[in-house]
């Protein structure tokens, strides 16, 4: 049984997201941070790990760019999942018997127009979506809610008080499978690479890197740039890039290398929208 590191607990979207990419012979290292789930790839506790990257509406998640790249983790896949948020409390209660409902900041962003109408009710942040429906279970708290998906309510016996309250109804995020080790995709299957590098302070040099994957026919999905903290102004770019041939990826790969300071493939895999 395949032991898989997940960000949140049981009912949270990260467990959803490892069904439907694994199956249900798994098993769960539950870690309430990224940081607390990196440390358990690092130290074997788990052999990969699920780590949301990006969403539609809160854009990318940028902390998690920078521990891929501090610990030289590898991604190996990625899942998209569709993000419902569910309003849920102990039963037997209506909308109006709920002063305060705990949720992960990202939940609470992504259902903040829903909340103007309700402004009896007090927001506060918590770690994790899933784990705020555990603890209204557990000590049994009225008139408390959490916004978590369908699978928490089943999970801890709870009641949906109102289904589908994000604000953008098609909202989703993208995930990805990480490992300390490289993974052992085959040329057939990969269609689609994470790329790291840093360009010098040059007129047009992240052009010129961009007209080489145009060139080589290789489609920008993705860019993204992270101030390197040791060196002020300086900046690396994170690339995701889809392709037809592995050749032109593998050609745009050995021209980049030269032009690039400090390029890394973060990983290449198949493309989780196909």
């Amino acid at each position: 049984m395949k032991k898989i590191a997940i960000q949140g607990i049981q009912g949270s979207n990260h467990h959803i997201v490892a069904n439907n990419y694994y199956g249900a012979n798994i098993s769960l290292d539950e870690c309430l941070s990224f940081d607390v789930l990196v440390d358990s790839l690092i130290n074997s506790r788990s052999e990969q790990a699920i780590m949301a990257l990006e969403n539609t509406i809160a854009g990318s998640i940028i902390p998690n760019y920078a521990l891929i790249d501090k610990y030289n983790l590898h991604i190996s896949g990625e899942y998209y999942l569709p993000i419902h948020h569910h309003l849920m409390a102990l039963p037997n209660q209506q909308i109006e018997d709920i002063t305060e409902v705990c949720s992960h900041p990202m939940a609470l962003l992504q259902c903040k127009e829903f909340f103007k109408q309700h402004k009896h009710i007090k927001l506060v942040e918590d770690v994790d979506t899933s784990a705020v429906a555990k603890r209204i279970a557990d000590q049994q708290l009225k008139g408390i809610a959490a916004i978590a998906p369908k699978m928490a309510a089943d999970i801890f016996g709870l009641s949906i008080i109102e289904d589908e309250i994000q604000t953008i109804k098609n909202n989703a995020t993208r995930f990805v499978i990480i490992q300390t080790s490289h993974p052992e995709n085959g040329k057939n299957e990969i269609n689609k690479a994470s790329l790291r590098f840093e360009l010098d302070h040059k007129r047009g040099s992240l052009a010129a890197v961009l007209n080489v994957m145009s060139d080589c026919k290789l489609n920008l999905t993705k860019i993204q740039s992270l101030p390197k903290i040791e060196t002020p102004w300086k900046y690396a770019f994170f690339v995701d890039v889809t392709f037809e041939a592995y050749e032109d990826f593998e050609k745009a790969k050995a021209i980049i290398q030269i032009m690039a300071e400090e390029f890394k493939i973060l990983g290449e895999y198949k493309n989780g929208r196909l």
